[in-house]
């Protein structure tokens, strides 16, 4: 699943985005790689503001334009270039071969249709139901993602619903056409644990039943040592670390990646007396206007070199790597560890 030689579901190299603004061009994304299986699950993780929704927003070329389009880079879904592909392509990809939970439901639900109306709509267009077996179908997917009395929700407005309801039905709407690759950005933020879990035993479901690849955006630890098979931390629109979650998550390679782990509480740990106080990151993500040169972490970094001032740092193999579990970092720390550069994630 992870072998870098076969054959991935989808593939982005050097992907870059850039925004025009009053202050001039602003590269919001800046050189991105991943890969994706079917059947696996991609967690990206990062702080507020390091590219993880836009990257989402730019694989369904949904970057809004003006003042922001794709600069450069490939998004190959199982070959094709959807960065070449025409509209009337990408609106046949869109909520069919790939689906997106957005992050926000209060805003991206349309008030003035019914839930049942909107989570009907792929259905219609994709898989050619007629109204009614749209309808019977919307019921069923309230039903799968936990909302009580479906027969009844499906016919109401989102105003009509709390939050948590909401999110749920964008969940609903992502998963009605069994995509093959489903972007969840933030999927259980207004959730409560217990839904939370359901939710993410809906996604392990649809794995099992399609081999639905899931690239999940998440600020959650926790949602990614449960969820993920891959793990992939950003900051400031650049891959940082990347590599199995067992290999990020126990031996980070990234004073990042080593940050967001340390800010996490170890309740019931041994050593929960000896940490008290949380470790935090001091600062915040730069804006990109004050990215300068070299590492764009080095102002935040306790073991910042010269060089991290000079050069932006490629991404340098790990010593735990494995010809099938590449795992990668972009640190000048780690350049004397690594015998040559990695590929990319």
């Amino acid at each position: 699943m992870s072998d870098p030689a076969s054959t991935a579901l989808l593939q982005v190299h050097d992907l870059r985005v850039e925004f025009n603004t009053r202050r001039g061009k602003a590269m919001v994304l800046n050189g991105v790689d991943l890969s994706i299986h079917s059947g696996e699950t991609l967690c990206v993780v990062g702080e507020s503001g390091c590219g993880k929704s836009m990257t989402a927003l730019a694989l369904l070329r949904l970057i809004p334009s003006p003042p922001g389009r794709i600069s450069g880079g490939q998004v190959l879904f199982q070959g094709e270039d959807l960065v070449q592909a025409s509209d009337e392509r990408m609106r046949e990809v869109r909520g069919n071969r790939i689906s997106m939970i957005f992050q926000e439901p209060m805003t991206s639900l349309n008030p003035v249709f019914t839930v049942g109306d909107q989570i009907g709509e792929s259905l219609k267009l994709h898989a050619g139901l007629n109204v009614a077996g749209a309808r019977t179908q919307a019921i069923e997917m309230l039903k799968q993602v936990g909302i009580p009395a479906p027969e009844k929700r499906v016919d109401e407005y989102p105003h009509q619903l709390s939050g948590g309801m909401r999110q749920r039905v964008m969940i609903a709407m992502a998963l009605a056409c069994r995509p093959d690759i489903l972007i969840a950005d933030e999927p259980t933020t207004a959730l409560d644990v217990t839904v939370q879990a359901q939710i993410f035993d809906l996604l392990r479901d649809l794995q099992r039943e399609k081999g639905t690849a899931i690239l999940l955006i998440t600020h959650d630890m926790g949602a990614v040592a449960e969820m993920a098979d891959r793990v992939m931390v950003m900051y400031a629109g650049r891959v940082v670390e990347a590599g199995l979650t067992a290999q990020v998550l126990g031996q980070p390679g990234h004073p990042y990646t080593q940050g967001l782990i340390n800010c996490l509480p170890e309740l019931g740990s041994s050593q929960q007396s000896e940490r008290a106080d949380l470790a935090e990151i001091a600062g915040m993500v730069p804006s990109i206007w004050e990215l300068g040169t070299g590492c764009a972490f080095r102002e935040r970094c306790p073991q910042a070199l010269p060089i991290c001032a000079q050069e932006v740092p490629p991404m340098f193999e790990l010593p735990d790597s494995t010809p099938i579990a590449l795992h990668r970092s972009a640190c000048w720390l780690q350049q004397d560890r690594s015998a040559a550069p990695g590929q990319p994630a």
